[in-house]
Protein backbone atom coordinates (compact mmCIF):
# COMPACT_ATOMS: atom_id res chain seq x y z
CA UNK A 1 0.00 0.00 0.00
CA UNK A 2 1.59 3.62 -1.23
CA UNK A 3 -1.41 5.90 1.00
CA UNK A 4 -1.59 9.12 -1.06
CA UNK A 5 -2.71 12.26 1.70
CA UNK A 6 -3.61 15.49 0.92
CA UNK A 7 -0.99 17.76 0.14
CA UNK A 8 0.51 15.31 -1.73
CA UNK A 9 2.75 13.52 0.63
CA UNK A 10 3.22 9.29 -0.10
CA UNK A 11 3.05 6.80 2.85
CA UNK A 12 5.06 3.76 2.31
CA UNK A 13 4.01 0.30 2.67
CA UNK A 14 4.12 -0.85 6.33
CA UNK A 15 6.13 -4.02 7.03
CA UNK A 16 4.74 -7.57 6.47
CA UNK A 17 1.58 -7.00 4.61
CA UNK A 18 0.37 -5.16 7.53
CA UNK A 19 -1.44 -3.28 5.05
CA UNK A 20 -4.87 -4.35 6.01
CA UNK A 21 -3.81 -2.93 9.76
CA UNK A 22 -2.72 0.28 8.17
CA UNK A 23 -5.79 0.84 6.51
CA UNK A 24 -8.13 0.15 9.46
CA UNK A 25 -5.50 2.43 11.86
CA UNK A 26 -5.79 5.14 9.14
CA UNK A 27 -9.37 4.98 8.58
CA UNK A 28 -9.92 4.96 12.46
CA UNK A 29 -7.69 8.39 12.23
CA UNK A 30 -10.31 9.66 9.96
CA UNK A 31 -13.36 8.87 10.79
CA UNK A 32 -14.68 11.51 13.60
CA UNK A 33 -17.39 9.18 14.92
CA UNK A 34 -14.90 6.47 15.71
CA UNK A 35 -14.07 5.91 19.92
CA UNK A 36 -11.31 8.24 20.95
CA UNK A 37 -8.89 4.95 21.74
CA UNK A 38 -7.69 2.44 19.25
CA UNK A 39 -6.12 -0.28 21.13
CA UNK A 40 -3.50 -1.77 19.10
CA UNK A 41 -2.73 -5.52 20.97
CA UNK A 42 -0.97 -9.08 19.91
CA UNK A 43 1.71 -11.57 20.94
CA UNK A 44 4.75 -10.54 21.27
CA UNK A 45 6.91 -10.24 18.06
CA UNK A 46 3.75 -9.85 16.10
CA UNK A 47 4.80 -6.21 14.82
CA UNK A 48 2.85 -3.86 17.35
CA UNK A 49 5.30 -1.51 18.00
CA UNK A 50 7.01 -1.81 14.27
CA UNK A 51 3.02 -1.28 12.66
CA UNK A 52 3.17 1.87 15.82
CA UNK A 53 6.32 3.59 14.07
CA UNK A 54 5.37 3.62 10.46
CA UNK A 55 2.33 5.53 12.02
CA UNK A 56 4.86 8.40 14.05
CA UNK A 57 7.36 8.21 10.95
CA UNK A 58 4.72 9.51 8.55
CA UNK A 59 2.31 11.10 10.58
CA UNK A 60 4.64 13.21 12.25
CA UNK A 61 6.12 14.66 8.93
CA UNK A 62 5.52 18.25 7.90
CA UNK A 63 2.83 18.79 5.88
CA UNK A 64 1.19 15.92 6.98
CA UNK A 65 -2.95 15.98 6.14
CA UNK A 66 -4.91 17.22 9.29
CA UNK A 67 -6.51 13.84 9.54
CA UNK A 68 -3.38 11.57 9.90
CA UNK A 69 -1.40 14.04 11.92
CA UNK A 70 0.42 12.56 15.13
CA UNK A 71 1.28 15.07 17.69
CA UNK A 72 3.07 13.76 20.38
CA UNK A 73 4.17 9.88 21.22
CA UNK A 74 6.03 8.43 23.69
CA UNK A 75 7.33 4.96 24.67
CA UNK A 76 6.11 3.96 27.83
CA UNK A 77 8.51 0.96 28.25
CA UNK A 78 10.64 1.52 31.52
CA UNK A 79 9.12 5.07 32.52
CA UNK A 80 6.55 5.68 35.40
CA UNK A 81 3.86 8.01 34.90
CA UNK A 82 5.47 11.30 35.67
CA UNK A 83 8.25 10.85 33.36
CA UNK A 84 5.70 9.87 30.38
CA UNK A 85 3.24 12.97 31.29
CA UNK A 86 6.27 15.21 31.33
CA UNK A 87 7.30 14.06 27.76
CA UNK A 88 4.39 14.02 26.56
CA UNK A 89 3.43 17.71 27.56
CA UNK A 90 6.68 19.17 26.35
CA UNK A 91 6.30 17.66 22.97
CA UNK A 92 2.53 19.33 22.77
CA UNK A 93 3.92 22.66 24.24
CA UNK A 94 1.97 22.90 27.56
CA UNK A 95 3.48 22.81 31.04
CA UNK A 96 2.32 19.98 33.64
CA UNK A 97 3.61 18.44 36.94
CA UNK A 98 1.17 15.53 36.82
CA UNK A 99 -1.01 13.32 34.61
CA UNK A 100 -4.11 15.06 36.04
CA UNK A 101 -2.89 18.84 35.37
CA UNK A 102 -1.60 17.57 31.64
CA UNK A 103 -5.42 16.28 31.12
CA UNK A 104 -6.65 20.03 31.75
CA UNK A 105 -4.03 21.58 29.98
CA UNK A 106 -5.03 19.88 27.00
CA UNK A 107 -8.74 20.08 28.31
CA UNK A 108 -8.43 23.85 27.65
CA UNK A 109 -6.93 23.81 24.16
CA UNK A 110 -10.06 22.61 22.04
CA UNK A 111 -7.49 21.70 18.92
CA UNK A 112 -7.30 17.55 17.63
CA UNK A 113 -4.94 16.03 18.81
CA UNK A 114 -3.58 12.42 18.11
CA UNK A 115 -0.72 10.47 20.38
CA UNK A 116 0.62 7.30 20.01
CA UNK A 117 1.71 5.51 23.56
CA UNK A 118 3.89 2.44 22.74
CA UNK A 119 4.79 -0.22 24.91
CA UNK A 120 2.33 0.36 27.90
CA UNK A 121 2.68 -3.04 28.89
CA UNK A 122 6.43 -2.06 29.73
CA UNK A 123 5.24 0.77 31.65
CA UNK A 124 7.29 0.90 35.09
CA UNK A 125 3.92 1.29 37.15
CA UNK A 126 1.13 -0.22 34.45
CA UNK A 127 -1.82 0.42 36.78
CA UNK A 128 -0.86 4.06 36.92
CA UNK A 129 0.47 4.58 32.82
CA UNK A 130 -3.26 2.71 32.04
CA UNK A 131 -4.92 5.73 34.58
CA UNK A 132 -3.16 8.21 32.51
CA UNK A 133 -4.37 6.61 29.40
CA UNK A 134 -8.22 6.85 31.00
CA UNK A 135 -7.76 10.75 31.86
CA UNK A 136 -6.78 11.61 28.52
CA UNK A 137 -9.26 9.58 26.83
CA UNK A 138 -11.72 11.71 28.54
CA UNK A 139 -10.93 14.46 27.15
CA UNK A 140 -13.60 14.72 23.94
CA UNK A 141 -10.85 15.81 21.02
CA UNK A 142 -7.62 13.96 22.10
CA UNK A 143 -7.28 10.78 20.04
CA UNK A 144 -5.08 7.88 21.51
CA UNK A 145 -3.37 4.85 20.26
CA UNK A 146 -1.88 2.80 22.47
CA UNK A 147 0.51 -0.42 22.60
CA UNK A 148 -0.49 -3.33 25.10
CA UNK A 149 -0.11 -7.04 24.43
CA UNK A 150 -1.90 -9.82 24.61
CA UNK A 151 -2.77 -10.96 28.32
CA UNK A 152 -0.67 -8.40 30.01
CA UNK A 153 -3.05 -6.30 32.24
CA UNK A 154 -3.70 -3.65 33.58
CA UNK A 155 -5.89 -2.21 30.09
CA UNK A 156 -7.21 1.43 30.55
CA UNK A 157 -10.51 0.89 31.77
CA UNK A 158 -11.52 2.78 28.26
CA UNK A 159 -10.08 -0.09 26.61
CA UNK A 160 -13.90 -1.69 26.94
CA UNK A 161 -14.95 1.00 24.30
CA UNK A 162 -12.29 1.33 22.34
CA UNK A 163 -11.44 0.29 18.83
CA UNK A 164 -9.00 -2.69 18.93
CA UNK A 165 -6.67 -4.04 16.10
CA UNK A 166 -5.06 -7.68 17.30
CA UNK A 167 -2.48 -8.12 15.34
CA UNK A 168 -2.95 -11.55 15.77
CA UNK A 169 -6.11 -11.90 13.39
CA UNK A 170 -5.36 -12.70 9.92
CA UNK A 171 -7.41 -10.23 8.52
CA UNK A 172 -4.96 -7.60 9.43
CA UNK A 173 -2.23 -9.23 7.16
CA UNK A 174 -2.27 -9.46 3.66
CA UNK A 175 -0.17 -12.78 3.07
CA UNK A 176 0.66 -12.32 -0.30
CA UNK A 177 2.28 -9.00 0.29
CA UNK A 178 3.96 -10.88 3.22
CA UNK A 179 5.63 -13.31 1.27
CA UNK A 180 6.60 -10.58 -1.33
CA UNK A 181 8.18 -8.49 1.43
CA UNK A 182 10.17 -11.88 2.77
CA UNK A 183 11.44 -12.54 -0.89
CA UNK A 184 12.48 -8.95 -0.78
CA UNK A 185 14.72 -9.96 1.53
CA UNK A 186 12.79 -8.55 4.60
CA UNK A 187 12.45 -11.06 7.60
CA UNK A 188 10.32 -10.18 11.04
CA UNK A 189 12.29 -9.38 13.73
CA UNK A 190 11.30 -11.29 17.33
CA UNK A 191 10.55 -8.84 19.82
CA UNK A 192 13.60 -7.91 21.24
CA UNK A 193 14.54 -8.24 24.94
CA UNK A 194 15.32 -5.32 26.89
CA UNK A 195 18.20 -3.23 26.45
CA UNK A 196 20.09 -3.35 29.26
CA UNK A 197 20.43 0.42 29.80
CA UNK A 198 23.65 1.64 31.42
CA UNK A 199 23.36 1.82 35.74
CA UNK A 200 22.37 5.06 36.72
CA UNK A 201 24.59 7.59 38.83
CA UNK A 202 24.15 8.26 42.34
CA UNK A 203 20.53 9.76 43.49
CA UNK A 204 22.63 12.06 45.59
CA UNK A 205 24.96 13.59 43.16
CA UNK A 206 23.60 16.67 41.64
CA UNK A 207 25.93 17.34 39.00
CA UNK A 208 25.98 13.46 37.67
CA UNK A 209 22.16 13.44 37.48
CA UNK A 210 22.18 16.56 35.65
CA UNK A 211 24.10 14.28 32.90
CA UNK A 212 22.39 11.30 32.95
CA UNK A 213 19.32 10.06 31.07
CA UNK A 214 16.55 12.50 32.65
CA UNK A 215 13.20 10.54 32.04
CA UNK A 216 15.28 7.50 33.58
CA UNK A 217 16.38 9.65 36.73
CA UNK A 218 12.78 11.09 36.99
CA UNK A 219 11.21 7.05 37.36
CA UNK A 220 14.10 6.44 39.58
CA UNK A 221 13.14 9.53 41.96
CA UNK A 222 9.22 8.80 41.40
CA UNK A 223 10.07 5.16 43.03
CA UNK A 224 12.54 6.11 45.52
CA UNK A 225 11.88 6.10 49.53
CA UNK A 226 14.84 7.94 50.23
CA UNK A 227 14.90 11.93 50.27
CA UNK A 228 18.13 12.19 48.68
CA UNK A 229 19.04 15.08 50.65
CA UNK A 230 16.37 16.99 49.13
CA UNK A 231 17.20 16.23 45.65
CA UNK A 232 14.33 13.68 44.95
CA UNK A 233 11.81 16.55 45.91
CA UNK A 234 13.82 19.23 43.37
CA UNK A 235 13.83 17.17 41.03
CA UNK A 236 10.34 16.62 40.69
CA UNK A 237 9.32 19.93 41.20
CA UNK A 238 11.46 21.28 38.31
CA UNK A 239 9.97 18.53 36.26
CA UNK A 240 9.72 19.73 32.80
CA UNK A 241 13.02 22.02 32.86
CA UNK A 242 14.83 18.83 33.38
CA UNK A 243 13.77 16.98 30.47
CA UNK A 244 13.31 20.09 28.23
CA UNK A 245 16.00 20.18 25.20
CA UNK A 246 18.02 23.41 26.82
CA UNK A 247 21.44 23.96 27.85
CA UNK A 248 22.64 22.09 31.24
CA UNK A 249 23.76 25.21 33.13
CA UNK A 250 19.58 26.49 32.19
CA UNK A 251 18.99 22.93 33.93
CA UNK A 252 20.98 23.07 36.26
CA UNK A 253 19.64 26.48 37.34
CA UNK A 254 15.99 25.30 37.19
CA UNK A 255 17.37 22.07 39.94
CA UNK A 256 18.85 24.56 41.62
CA UNK A 257 15.85 27.45 42.41
CA UNK A 258 13.78 24.32 43.11
CA UNK A 259 15.74 22.78 46.45
CA UNK A 260 13.63 23.65 49.63
CA UNK A 261 15.62 25.05 52.65
CA UNK A 262 16.21 21.63 54.44
CA UNK A 263 17.81 20.50 51.38
CA UNK A 264 21.36 19.05 52.52
CA UNK A 265 23.39 22.26 52.04
CA UNK A 266 25.78 20.97 49.75
CA UNK A 267 23.82 20.61 47.35
CA UNK A 268 23.07 24.70 46.24
CA UNK A 269 26.98 25.54 45.81
CA UNK A 270 27.44 22.31 43.82
CA UNK A 271 24.45 23.31 41.57
CA UNK A 272 25.62 26.98 41.67
CA UNK A 273 28.59 26.25 40.10
CA UNK A 274 26.90 23.81 37.51
CA UNK A 275 24.72 26.65 36.50
CA UNK A 276 27.84 29.32 36.19
CA UNK A 277 27.22 29.63 32.38
CA UNK A 278 23.05 30.13 32.61
CA UNK A 279 22.50 33.83 31.95
CA UNK A 280 20.48 34.19 35.37
CA UNK A 281 21.99 34.49 38.63
CA UNK A 282 19.41 33.42 41.53
CA UNK A 283 18.78 35.66 44.17
CA UNK A 284 16.45 33.96 46.01
CA UNK A 285 14.15 31.08 45.99
CA UNK A 286 10.92 30.38 48.11
CA UNK A 287 9.17 26.54 47.43
CA UNK A 288 6.57 24.57 49.18
CA UNK A 289 7.65 23.41 52.65
CA UNK A 290 10.56 26.29 53.15
CA UNK A 291 10.29 27.42 56.68
CA UNK A 292 13.39 30.27 56.71
CA UNK A 293 11.54 32.77 55.67
CA UNK A 294 8.20 30.46 55.02
CA UNK A 295 7.15 29.80 51.36
CA UNK A 296 4.32 32.43 50.76
CA UNK A 297 1.94 30.00 49.16
CA UNK A 298 0.83 29.69 45.62
CA UNK A 299 1.59 32.95 43.42
CA UNK A 300 -1.28 33.32 41.27
CA UNK A 301 -0.01 37.06 40.86
CA UNK A 302 2.22 38.97 41.42
CA UNK A 303 3.04 43.25 41.54
CA UNK A 304 5.41 45.63 43.08
CA UNK A 305 3.98 48.55 45.16
CA UNK A 306 6.42 51.01 47.14
CA UNK A 307 9.22 48.59 47.66
CA UNK A 308 7.35 45.50 48.25
CA UNK A 309 6.19 42.37 46.23
CA UNK A 310 2.70 41.12 46.90
CA UNK A 311 1.33 37.73 46.16
CA UNK A 312 -2.03 36.66 45.38
CA UNK A 313 -2.49 33.04 46.40
CA UNK A 314 -5.19 30.63 45.33
CA UNK A 315 -7.44 31.33 48.02
CA UNK A 316 -7.29 35.07 46.99
CA UNK A 317 -5.12 36.22 50.00
CA UNK A 318 -2.74 38.83 49.07
CA UNK A 319 0.44 38.57 51.52
CA UNK A 320 2.59 41.66 51.40
CA UNK A 321 6.45 40.48 50.92
CA UNK A 322 10.06 42.07 51.49
CA UNK A 323 11.20 42.43 47.46
CA UNK A 324 14.78 41.61 48.51
CA UNK A 325 14.16 38.39 50.50
CA UNK A 326 10.53 37.07 50.04
CA UNK A 327 10.35 37.06 53.74
CA UNK A 328 6.74 37.85 54.91
CA UNK A 329 5.90 41.95 56.22
CA UNK A 330 1.93 41.24 56.47
CA UNK A 331 -1.12 40.80 54.03
CA UNK A 332 -4.06 42.58 53.08
CA UNK A 333 -6.92 42.73 55.03
CA UNK A 334 -9.46 40.86 53.04
CA UNK A 335 -8.88 38.16 50.93
CA UNK A 336 -10.33 38.07 47.52
CA UNK A 337 -11.63 34.68 45.84
CA UNK A 338 -10.72 33.61 42.77
CA UNK A 339 -8.73 36.62 42.00
CA UNK A 340 -6.83 36.24 38.54
CA UNK A 341 -4.71 39.71 38.37
CA UNK A 342 -3.20 42.40 40.77
CA UNK A 343 -2.71 46.02 40.26
CA UNK A 344 -1.38 48.40 42.64
CA UNK A 345 -1.56 52.38 42.20
CA UNK A 346 0.94 54.96 42.90
CA UNK A 347 -0.73 55.93 46.36
CA UNK A 348 -0.63 51.99 47.26
CA UNK A 349 -4.31 51.37 46.47
CA UNK A 350 -4.21 47.63 45.14
CA UNK A 351 -6.66 46.61 42.53
CA UNK A 352 -7.36 42.78 42.63
CA UNK A 353 -9.29 41.08 39.32
CA UNK A 354 -11.80 37.95 40.70
CA UNK A 355 -12.90 35.38 37.78
CA UNK A 356 -16.23 37.19 37.42
CA UNK A 357 -14.63 39.72 36.03
CA UNK A 358 -15.11 42.11 38.57
CA UNK A 359 -12.03 44.53 40.52
CA UNK A 360 -12.19 45.08 43.92
CA UNK A 361 -10.04 48.16 45.27
CA UNK A 362 -8.36 47.88 48.98
CA UNK A 363 -6.79 50.74 50.02
CA UNK A 364 -4.72 49.19 53.35
CA UNK A 365 -1.20 50.29 51.77
CA UNK A 366 -2.59 53.37 50.90
CA UNK A 367 -0.51 56.26 53.63
CA UNK A 368 -2.72 58.21 55.64
CA UNK A 369 -2.04 62.09 55.13
CA UNK A 370 -2.09 63.99 58.58
CA UNK A 371 -2.41 67.79 59.82
CA UNK A 372 -2.02 70.35 56.91
CA UNK A 373 -1.40 67.49 54.08
CA UNK A 374 -4.84 65.99 55.21
CA UNK A 375 -6.84 69.41 54.75
CA UNK A 376 -5.07 70.04 50.63
CA UNK A 377 -4.54 67.14 49.58
CA UNK A 378 -6.69 66.14 46.51
CA UNK A 379 -6.82 62.55 45.70
CA UNK A 380 -7.64 61.16 42.31
CA UNK A 381 -7.44 58.10 43.20
CA UNK A 382 -10.77 56.87 43.45
CA UNK A 383 -11.95 58.47 40.30
CA UNK A 384 -9.35 55.95 38.58
CA UNK A 385 -10.61 52.95 40.66
CA UNK A 386 -13.73 53.68 40.25
CA UNK A 387 -13.32 54.52 36.31
CA UNK A 388 -11.95 50.55 35.89
CA UNK A 389 -14.18 49.06 37.78
CA UNK A 390 -16.94 50.09 36.03
CA UNK A 391 -15.27 48.87 32.59
CA UNK A 392 -14.50 45.95 34.09
CA UNK A 393 -17.50 45.18 35.20
CA UNK A 394 -19.13 46.43 31.69
CA UNK A 395 -16.69 44.09 29.59
CA UNK A 396 -16.16 40.93 31.59
CA UNK A 397 -12.92 41.96 31.85
CA UNK A 398 -10.04 38.38 32.12
CA UNK A 399 -6.68 41.29 32.71
CA UNK A 400 -5.87 44.39 34.37
CA UNK A 401 -2.63 46.41 34.78
CA UNK A 402 -2.00 50.07 35.90
CA UNK A 403 0.95 51.81 35.13
CA UNK A 404 3.23 54.08 37.66
CA UNK A 405 1.14 57.02 36.77
CA UNK A 406 -2.05 55.25 37.78
CA UNK A 407 -3.20 54.66 33.80
CA UNK A 408 -5.04 51.51 34.15
CA UNK A 409 -5.62 48.71 31.17
CA UNK A 410 -8.64 46.10 31.00
CA UNK A 411 -8.75 43.76 28.55
CA UNK A 412 -11.98 40.78 27.98
CA UNK A 413 -12.62 37.41 26.76
CA UNK A 414 -12.88 39.11 23.13
CA UNK A 415 -9.42 40.10 22.47
CA UNK A 416 -10.40 44.07 22.97
CA UNK A 417 -7.95 46.29 25.33
CA UNK A 418 -10.02 49.32 26.95
CA UNK A 419 -8.48 51.94 28.47
CA UNK A 420 -10.86 53.81 30.97
CA UNK A 421 -8.95 57.02 31.61
CA UNK A 422 -9.05 58.18 27.90
CA UNK A 423 -11.98 56.33 26.87
CA UNK A 424 -10.26 54.27 23.97
CA UNK A 425 -10.53 50.45 23.22
CA UNK A 426 -8.78 48.20 20.44
CA UNK A 427 -9.27 45.06 19.83
CA UNK A 428 -5.64 43.17 19.74
CA UNK A 429 -5.82 39.56 20.29
CA UNK A 430 -8.06 36.63 18.44
CA UNK A 431 -9.63 35.19 21.45
CA UNK A 432 -9.11 35.91 25.27
CA UNK A 433 -6.86 38.85 26.91
CA UNK A 434 -5.39 36.77 29.24
CA UNK A 435 -1.97 39.31 31.04
CA UNK A 436 -1.49 43.46 30.74
CA UNK A 437 1.16 45.12 31.66
CA UNK A 438 1.87 48.80 31.66
CA UNK A 439 5.67 50.37 31.37
CA UNK A 440 6.18 54.29 31.47
CA UNK A 441 8.78 55.90 29.44
CA UNK A 442 10.98 58.76 30.89
CA UNK A 443 11.66 61.53 30.42
CA UNK A 444 8.28 62.69 29.64
CA UNK A 445 6.45 59.70 31.43
CA UNK A 446 4.59 58.75 28.19
CA UNK A 447 2.88 55.04 29.19
CA UNK A 448 3.16 52.20 26.91
CA UNK A 449 0.45 49.13 27.00
CA UNK A 450 1.86 45.24 26.88
CA UNK A 451 -1.07 43.15 26.43
CA UNK A 452 -0.74 39.23 25.65
CA UNK A 453 -3.67 36.61 24.42
CA UNK A 454 -4.39 33.48 24.08
CA UNK A 455 -3.11 33.66 20.32
CA UNK A 456 0.31 33.52 21.77
CA UNK A 457 0.93 37.20 20.65
CA UNK A 458 1.54 40.09 22.55
CA UNK A 459 1.27 43.47 21.27
CA UNK A 460 1.90 46.98 22.09
CA UNK A 461 0.39 49.55 22.41
CA UNK A 462 0.71 53.83 23.51
CA UNK A 463 -2.33 55.47 24.40
CA UNK A 464 -1.55 58.39 22.43
CA UNK A 465 -1.40 56.56 19.08
CA UNK A 466 -2.54 53.18 17.53
CA UNK A 467 -1.27 49.73 18.15
CA UNK A 468 1.92 48.40 16.42
CA UNK A 469 0.23 46.58 13.55
CA UNK A 470 2.88 43.95 14.29
CA UNK A 471 3.08 41.71 17.59
CA UNK A 472 6.33 42.58 19.87
CA UNK A 473 6.79 38.63 19.76
CA UNK A 474 4.34 36.08 19.14
CA UNK A 475 5.01 31.92 19.89
CA UNK A 476 2.37 29.50 19.21
CA UNK A 477 1.30 28.75 22.66
CA UNK A 478 -0.66 30.86 25.19
CA UNK A 479 0.77 34.09 27.08
CA UNK A 480 0.43 33.53 30.80
CA UNK A 481 1.41 36.34 32.37
CA UNK A 482 3.33 39.78 31.77
CA UNK A 483 5.16 42.18 33.30
CA UNK A 484 7.22 45.09 31.97
CA UNK A 485 9.32 48.08 33.48
CA UNK A 486 11.86 50.79 32.41
CA UNK A 487 15.04 50.28 34.17
CA UNK A 488 17.42 53.12 34.08
CA UNK A 489 20.80 50.99 33.03
CA UNK A 490 18.88 48.97 30.07
CA UNK A 491 15.54 50.92 29.27
CA UNK A 492 12.38 49.13 28.67
CA UNK A 493 12.27 45.06 30.27
CA UNK A 494 9.32 43.08 29.57
CA UNK A 495 8.82 39.38 31.16
CA UNK A 496 6.65 37.25 29.23
CA UNK A 497 5.36 34.13 30.64
CA UNK A 498 3.88 31.09 28.32
CA UNK A 499 1.60 28.25 28.45
CA UNK A 500 4.23 25.94 27.67
CA UNK A 501 6.64 26.83 31.14
CA UNK A 502 8.64 29.47 29.85
CA UNK A 503 9.70 32.52 30.99
CA UNK A 504 11.61 35.11 28.08
CA UNK A 505 13.14 38.21 29.83
CA UNK A 506 13.72 40.71 26.90
CA UNK A 507 15.77 44.02 27.17
CA UNK A 508 13.62 45.68 24.33
CA UNK A 509 16.39 48.21 23.30
CA UNK A 510 18.92 45.99 22.98
CA UNK A 511 17.12 42.80 21.53
CA UNK A 512 18.43 40.23 24.28
CA UNK A 513 16.69 37.58 25.46
CA UNK A 514 17.30 35.73 28.57
CA UNK A 515 15.17 32.61 29.23
CA UNK A 516 14.13 30.35 32.08
CA UNK A 517 11.98 27.45 32.56
CA UNK A 518 10.86 26.71 36.51
CA UNK A 519 9.77 23.16 35.46
CA UNK A 520 5.99 24.06 36.09
CA UNK A 521 2.79 25.99 34.96
CA UNK A 522 4.10 29.54 35.28
CA UNK A 523 1.13 31.86 36.21
CA UNK A 524 2.80 35.02 37.31
CA UNK A 525 5.69 36.95 36.94
CA UNK A 526 7.32 40.60 37.34
CA UNK A 527 10.27 42.90 36.65
CA UNK A 528 12.15 43.90 39.44
CA UNK A 529 13.84 47.70 39.87
CA UNK A 530 16.83 46.65 39.00
CA UNK A 531 15.99 44.65 35.93
CA UNK A 532 16.05 40.99 37.18
CA UNK A 533 12.54 38.82 37.43
CA UNK A 534 10.52 37.35 40.23
CA UNK A 535 8.73 34.23 38.59
CA UNK A 536 5.84 32.61 40.70
CA UNK A 537 4.48 29.64 39.92
CA UNK A 538 2.09 26.80 42.28
CA UNK A 539 5.27 25.27 43.97
CA UNK A 540 7.94 28.18 44.15
CA UNK A 541 8.52 31.69 43.87
CA UNK A 542 11.98 32.81 42.65
CA UNK A 543 13.37 35.86 42.13
CA UNK A 544 16.31 35.70 39.15
CA UNK A 545 18.96 38.43 38.20
CA UNK A 546 20.83 38.46 35.03
CA UNK A 547 23.99 38.27 33.98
Amino acid sequence: MTAPASGGQRWARPAAGREPAAAALLGWLADPKAPGLCVVTGSAGCGKSTLLAWLVGHGTRPGTAAERRVHAFAPAGGLGVRALAWMLADQLGVAARTPGELARALAADARRTVIVLPELHGAADPEATAALVDLLVGVRHLRLVVEVRTGDTPRPAAAGDAAVLDLDDPRWTDEARRAEWERDGHAERPEAPPEQADSLPGLDDPVAVLAADPYRLTTAYETAADAHGGLRDAWLRAGQALVAAQPPASRALALRAALGDTADPRLAPALDEAAADAPWRMAWSRVRGDVRPPWPGPALALAHTGGRLLSCDHQGTVRVLDAGTAAAEGRLPEPYPGATALAALPDGAVLVLDARGRVHVDRALVARPTGLEALVAEDAGPAQEEAAKALAEACEATALATGPSGLAAVGDAGGTVHLPAVTRSARLHEGRVTALTVCQLPPSDVPLLYSGGVDGRVRAWGPGGDPLATPVVERPCAVTALSARYVAETGPVLAVAWSDGRVDHHVLDTGVRRSFRPGQPVTAVAVTPEGGMVVGTAEALVALRPV
